[in-house]
Order: C-alpha cells, then sequence, then structure tokens
C-alpha cells in the first residue's frame, strides 16, 4: 500500500457488524438494529429513515431509493425504488404553456414518492425484525426531535429559501432555520411512521395519508391521482457491472446513471493512470475530460429502463476507446455536456454488512435541497423534485411521460473481486456521483489507497463548464489546470460525500465515512 496522507479519519474496524452514512444518529440506529439480531437490510432501512429526520434537506419519506445487496453467496441483487411520473401528466403539456424544462419547485416536479414502497417490500421479503421495528427508531426521532448537526445546519440555510406554502411551518423552527445543535422535530412524520407500523404499507399510499399529498399537490396544479400512489410498486433489476483493473465495479441499472460510471471508467482505463501524480494536473484534467464524454453520452442516452435502448453500446469497450481518442492531454475541451436534467448534490447513503455477511448499498434522496420546497398541508411529508430530472425534448429517451420514471442521479456501488464481494460503495453528490465512483475505484486500485484514504483524498469536478477543484489541491495544479484551458473555481462546500465498508479475507470489516459530512462508520 503506497503511503498518502491526506487530513481525515482512520479507518472503523469491527468484525459483527458495521455502518456507515452520513449522520452519527443514522449509524447508531443501524448498529442498534444490527445488535437486536436484525440483518444488514433492516439495518439498512431503519437507519436511512432516521436520516431523514436528521438530515431532512437531502432526504425523506417523500422521496426514493435504490439498493444493491447479497446474501454472502456473491450474488448480488437491485431494487430500484424509485417513482413514475403522474399518469395525466404529458411533456406536451409543459410544452404547451412555453416551458423549456420542468420547473424545479412546481408539483409537476414531483414524482411519487417510492422508497417507501421498498422499504416494505424489502423487510417483509428480506428482512428478519418486521417493519415496525424498523420504524421505532425514526418515530422516536421525529417525536423526540434531533440536534441539528453542523453539516446540515449549513445546507439547511443554503437551501431553505425553496420552502413554499405549509413546508415553511414544517422545516423552520419558529419561524427561522435552525441552528447547529437545535432542536428538529417532525411530529407529522411521526404519525405516519406510527400507522406505516401498524397498517403498513398501504398506510402510505391509501387512505389520509395519500389524500393529504394528493390534495397538497392537486391544489398547486399537479395532475397526481389517488390511483398514482395505489399503483406505485418498486422493481427488482439485474444490476449492470464493468471491470477496471483488477475488481469490478456493480452499479444499479437506469433509470440510474450507474453505467455513465462505467463508461467513464472504461475511458479512464486506456490511460496510464497508475504513472500519474494522484493530486497533479495530468490526472485531473483526465477526469474532467472523460467525464465530459461520459455525460453527454449519459444526456443522449439514458432514461427509464424501458426507454434506454442503448445501453450495450455505451457499456461497449470500443464506444469507450473511441471517446478516449478524443482527449488532447495538453487542451481541455468546450464542455461536452448539455445536462437535460436538472442536477444537485443532495441525497443521503448508507451501506451496511452483518455478521453472516450480507452486504447493503442504499441510496435515498429527495434530490434538490429541500425538494420541490412543498409538503403535504397535514403530515409534512416533504416531496422530492424527481420530476425535474425529465427532459422536456421530444423523442428523447428521458422525455416526460405519465407513468414513465425520470433519469437518476442516484447511484449505489458494490465492488467484487474474484467474484466474491468486497466493498458495498457510494458516493454522494448528485451529478458528480459517476465521477466520484470512478475516481474511488482509481484511488484503490491504481494508487492503493485503503477506503477510508481513497476517501479522504481532494476531489475535482467539471461541470457545466466549471471545473471546481477542492482546498486539497495545490496552487500549482489550479494554475496548470487554468492553463490547460479549465475555467478553475473553489467549491462553496466540499464536492459530495462517501461512504464505504471493506469486508478483509480475515472477515474484519473496515469503515470509511467522508469527513465532508457529519456522519461516521460504526462497527461492534
Amino acid at each position: 500500500m503506497r503511503d498518502f496522507h491526506f487530513p481525515g479519519r482512520s479507518p472503523v474496524l469491527a468484525t459483527n457488524g458495521m455502518c456507515a452514512t452520513s449522520h452519527p444518529l443514522g449509524a447508531k440506529t443501524a448498529i442498534d438494529i444490527l445488535e437486536r439480531g436484525g440483518n444488514a437490510i433492516d439495518a439498512a432501512i431503519a437507519g436511512a429513515l432516521v436520516l431523514g429526520i436528521c438530515e431532512p434537506q437531502m432526504t425523506g419519506i417523500g422521496g426514493d431509493c435504490f439498493v444493491l445487496w447479497h446474501t454472502g453467496d456473491g450474488e448480488i441483487k437491485a431494487m430500484n425504488g424509485s417513482g413514475r411520473a403522474p399518469r395525466a401528466l404529458d411533456a406536451e403539456d409543459l410544452r404547451a404553456a412555453g416551458e423549456t424544462t420542468v420547473p424545479i419547485q412546481s408539483a409537476h416536479s414531483v414524482s411519487i414518492p417510492a422508497a417507501i414502497d421498498a422499504f416494505c417490500h424489502l423487510s417483509e421479503n428480506v428482512g428478519k425484525l418486521g417493519l415496525d421495528a424498523l420504524l421505532s427508531p425514526a418515530i422516536k426521532a421525529a417525536e423526540m426531535g434531533v440536534p441539528v448537526a453542523p453539516r446540515v445546519a449549513f445546507d439547511w440555510a443554503r437551501d431553505a429559501s425553496v420552502l413554499q406554502g405549509g413546508a415553511l411551518d414544517f422545516y423552520l423552527v419558529n419561524g427561522t432555520v435552525p441552528q447547529a445543535g437545535q432542536i428538529f422535530r417532525a411530529k407529522g412524520q411521526a404519525e405516519v411512521l406510527r400507522r406505516m407500523a401498524q397498517y403498513g404499507r398501504d398506510a402510505f399510499y391509501t387512505g389520509e395519508i395519500a389524500e393529504d399529498m394528493v390534495n397538497t399537490l392537486n391544489a398547486l396544479g399537479g395532475r397526481h391521482t389517488l390511483e398514482d400512489f395505489i399503483q406505485t410498486a418498486c422493481t427488482a433489476s439485474t444490476p449492470i457491472s464493468g471491470a477496471y483493473k483488477d475488481i469490478e465495479v456493480v452499479e444499479h441499472p437506469p433509470n440510474g446513471h450507474g453505467a455513465t460510471a462505467l463508461l467513464m471508467m472504461n475511458i479512464l482505463s486506456q490511460f496510464d493512470v497508475a504513472a500519474m501524480d494522484p493530486l497533479g494536473s495530468e490526472r485531473t484534467h483526465l477526469e474532467a475530460e472523460a467525464a465530459k464524454l461520459a455525460y453527454d453520452t449519459r444526456n443522449r442516452i439514458l432514461g427509464d429502463a424501458d426507454y434506454t435502448t442503448r445501453l450495450q453500446h455505451m457499456l461497449d469497450m470500443d464506444t469507450a476507446k473511441a471517446l478516449a481518442a478524443l482527449i488532447d492531454p495538453k487542451k481541455a475541451m468546450a464542455n461536452a455536456t448539455t445536462i437535460s436534467e436538472n442536477v444537485h448534490k443532495d441525497t443521503i447513503y448508507i451501506t451496511t454488512v452483518d455478521r453472516d455477511g450480507m452486504a447493503v448499498s442504499l441510496i435515498y434522496s429527495i434530490f434538490n435541497g429541500f425538494g420541490s420546497g412543498i409538503a403535504s398541508e397535514k403530515f409534512g411529508i416533504l416531496f422530492q423534485n424527481r420530476g425535474s430530472g425529465f427532459t422536456l425534448e421530444k423523442g428523447h429517451p428521458n422525455e416526460l411521460k405519465g407513468g414513465k420514471r425520470p433519469m437518476h442521479t442516484i447511484i449505489p456501488g458494490m465492488i467484487r473481486k474474484n467474484g466474491k464481494v468486497i466493498m458495498p460503495f457510494g458516493v454522494m453528490g448528485g451529478a458528480y456521483q459517476p465521477a466520484g465512483h470512478a475516481r474511488f475505484a482509481s484511488n484503490i486500485t491504481d494508487f492503493d489507497m485503503d477506503p477510508q484514504t481513497a476517501i479522504d483524498a481532494p476531489r475535482a469536478f467539471s461541470d457545466s463548464g466549471d471545473m471546481k477543484v477542492e482546498r486539497g489541491f495545490s496552487d500549482q495544479v489550479r494554475r496548470d489546470l487554468s492553463d490547460l484551458g479549465h475555467n478553475v473555481s473553489l467549491p462553496e462546500t466540499p464536492i459530495g460525500g462517501a461512504q464505504a465498508i471493506l469486508i478483509r479475507d480475515d472477515g474484519v470489516l473496515e469503515g470509511a465515512s467522508d469527513p465532508r459530512k457529519d456522519g461516521c462508520a460504526l462497527g461492534y
């Protein structure tokens, strides 16, 4: 292992179970569930639900999720817990109204939240403890309240301006943005979760709770119906994967954009990255150019799985070779990406491993900070704005249509080696996520970093003509990148966040958690 030192954290080591996530209370909840005899699915769901109270600007029961898991035999399964557009909505309606994109804080941006359906399905069919046990910690957190963590407070202040209508009452404290350490309560959500604990999935998708959501959205011009909520269903999927050096990176298939990460890694594999300085301008430039090309491909190909007809072309190594040939090591290309959907940084990621070797990689999001900014009037369920991930371009694979899923930016990941799962991992950060997956894989394979070091290492990301370069890079690297033609800037916030658990050959679990977030890895 090469000797790299970045300001960060020590790995967390344990043998019985592990969780890594973006808030300590979420990690503690997951470990409590494991110690009670729950499996990794139980722990991930319970922890994720608590995160919806601890980080309401990032995620919640009005959002979506994607999940990868395996049961110790090497087979990885995928669950798509993303929602669909209301069946009565169509791109033509918005085009006729003069829109060129889906308005991001409108009822039209709200796709039907599907994470709850996925959590209920997985709890019943894969978990051990039962839904009521998994909901209990989140009910307590919502009812009693949680202290607002420092990074959460920072994000809250930045994003609270999108809150509208009744959401202002539910997501401000005494009419103001909460400060770090102030208690946030969500008693309306506590009641929703209590009813789910008693009556299951239908308590959310039918009856008074569903009526509250539909009535709120309809009052703002939404086309949502009770039938849209009743018919919401998660979908089992087949993972996709690709090799990078001696590891296999496994991703969720479309409508997530894990294929973008695989294409980017295929492009990088055409170069001798290991011979480059890990924090030098040569590698950073190469990653930026590879991301531009991979993301441009994504924007032309990916959408709902039923409409993504050229996925194999995107994953073909010949495609990567042709794109790699377009990269000039001495000059930045004009921005190749015209992002056809709204992207942002807000999501949570949680990974768990239990004593039997089950590993879970779960990502759960409401998309933009505070999502659509709209909350249901009675219970305060904050709605995601994943519908703004659609394009209004006629005939595009990702064109908005009723009953269709939008292209998603959230992607859980897993790494296999010699056919064996060795690490669930994830990278938060909206559009950055595929680039983050590629960088994480490269840090581990090209530079022999341990997972914590690979996460701690500084990041850069070229997004819509802006080359964001974290402070961990030298001023000389910034000057070099500028000389290559990049528009270099310091990001206002850290780029993304990441979590991982390495399952070592000796049975020890090695947890890694990003210092860019409030969270941690915990084991027992």
